[in-house]
């Protein structure tokens, strides 16, 4: 019985690192869809500014 539960331990153990893991890549690539989503909407609102303002003169 003492064997069969330090086996138990040790697999559960083992599911837990690993859903740390999967956790951790979700939120790494949450942040770096959160990045790039506002750059490319300041980029959009300073597009639109200087579309606003005239942009370049010619």
């Amino acid at each position: 019985m003492k064997r069969f539960t330090q086996i138990l331990l040790f697999s559960s153990g083992i599911f837990l690192f690993s859903s740390c893991n999967v956790i951790e890549g979700i939120f790494k690539a949450g942040v770096w869809s959160g990045i790039l989503l506002v750059v490319a909407i300041i980029a959009v609102i300073i597009w639109i500014i200087s579309k606003v303002t005239g942009g370049r003169k010619r």
